[in-house]
């Protein structure tokens, strides 16, 4: 029988967020002395960050734990345990049915996950931390624990609030994911400090709703404050933002984007629908033309700048012709790229209760027209750009093209161009040969 573990490994689903809650769980799991692995069959603890936005990362979620189930069955030392957004709002109930499994941990106690796993390897018993603050007042006092980062990288994700309260129609957020709360500003400086220190070049400012930052700290400070302070940390040469809400993007963060070199020129500015009935019903709170008017603004401040949105069709009660209303919002406002979906009920959700539910026929239509309108108008940008020339953060050897580096560029772009290894880490001019869907294959500009 074994006794102690020392690998990990860890599967995410989802956004940023989550992306973020996976990094902190592994630095955790180092501090513990593990290390981690790519292989599940070495893995000695095997932890799932999961997501609830949709069915189906849930679902591909469950077929990973049916999958180390199996694995488990040849390694019974094996701890293995489901954290995120599906564990927050399944909770003890997805053990029905899965013996194997050892913990399930909520959105806000990932800190208590050491205290867990030695629990449970003491005494080989079922474990789950599913408390989340609830109420307005918790804000101030419920911010997760943030755990030092381990490892080396070039770019990190750093939380600047937690939880919604927005209330969209179709969303589970708030529900697993908490109330709106704002991370003091000097703590994000701080943070943002050390992932300087680390070797972290670039960051990426984590929200919900990213740019209603400061609501909930009873003072005069918003995002536009934020981005200005943690643009004065040396060593962060780029700084990114996600998610912005169209209704809480205002002149004085534009301005701020504009006026600071750090931070790169792409905003992703979920749009959702092209229809305002269709909007309110999401409980969306703007217009389409607000909406117009927020991107006219931002390509005005910054003609270069690259944006991208979520889209969401099939919505309850959604009738062709406001259908149509997204197509011509889409087609007007001309968005760089989408994350496009059609709209599936979850639990708990107001829109799940709504009457008009449409028919998957129907739904997976308007989402293939749209699909095929959008790729359409981001191959045009891109193709427009072939010959611009671009500086890129060479992140290393591209994992789909043989040789190449990869990289990304300032408006979020992948380029893929050769060079030498040696310049992972380093800034590079890139010019743009030939364009894709996902950015561009180049070639290096030394001019």
């Amino acid at each position: 029988m074994r006794v102690t573990v020392n690998r990990f490994i860890i599967y995410t689903w989802g956004c940023q967020m989550n992306e973020d809650d996976s990094e902190q769980i592994s630095s955790l799991l180092m501090q513990m002395g593990l290390a981690p692995t790519e292989e599940a069959n070495e893995a000695d603890i095997a932890v799932l960050v999961t997501c609830s936005v949709r069915a189906k990362p849930e679902q591909k979620a469950k077929s990973k734990l049916g999958e180390l189930r199996i694995l488990k069955e040849q390694r019974p030392w094996m701890i293995i345990g489901v954290c995120g957004c599906m564990a927050q709002r399944e909770g003890s109930a997805l053990r029905k049915g899965r013996p194997y499994l050892d913990f399930v941990v909520g959105t806000a106690a990932i800190h208590q996950i050491p205290d867990i796993i030695r629990r449970i390897e003491e005494r080989r018993s079922f474990a789950a931390a599913l408390d989340m603050p609830e109420q307005p007042g918790d804000a101030a006092r419920s911010l997760p624990q943030r755990v030092d980062r381990q490892g080396t990288a070039l770019k990190s994700f750093l939380p600047a609030m937690y939880g919604c309260d927005n209330y969209c129609a179709y969303c589970v957020v708030p529900y697993v994911r908490g109330r709106e709360r704002s991370r003091p500003l000097d703590e994000i400086v701080e943070e943002a400090t050390q992932l300087a220190a680390l070797g972290r070049k670039e960051i990426t400012l984590l929200g919900q709703n990213v740019n209603s930052y400061g609501a909930t700290l009873g003072i005069s400070t918003d995002f536009a404050d934020l981005l200005r302070k943690v643009s004065e940390v040396a060593g962060i040469e780029r700084i990114r933002f996600t998610t912005s809400h169209p209704k809480d993007l205002s002149d004085r963060l534009i301005e701020a984007m504009a006026e600071l070199p750090k931070v790169c020129e792409h905003i992703h500015l979920a749009v959702q629908s092209g229809d305002d009935e269709v909007l309110a019903r999401m409980n969306r709170k703007y217009t389409s033309a607000v909406f117009r008017e927020r991107v006219a603004a931002l390509r005005s401040a910054m003609p270069d700048i690259a944006i991208t949105t979520d889209l969401l069709v099939g919505f309850p009660g959604e009738t062709q012709e406001q259908f149509e209303n997204t197509l011509r919002l889409v087609e007007d406002v001309r968005f760089d790229s989408a994350f496009m979906f059609s709209f599936n009920p979850i639990p708990r959700t107001a829109a799940a209760a709504m009457d008009g539910h449409l028919t998957e026929r129907v739904k997976m239509a308007r989402l293939n027209r749209l699909i095929e309108l959008q790729n359409e108008i981001t191959s045009l940008i891109n193709a427009s750009q072939v010959g611009r020339t671009y500086e890129v953060l060479v992140e290393g050897i591209s994992p789909k093209h043989d040789g190449r580096l990869t990289g990304l560029t300032r408006q979020n772009k992948t380029a893929n161009f050769p060079g030498s290894v040696a310049t992972a880490g380093q800034f590079v001019r890139v010019r743009a040969t030939q364009s894709h869907l996902y950015g561009f294959v180049g070639e290096i500009d030394n001019h």
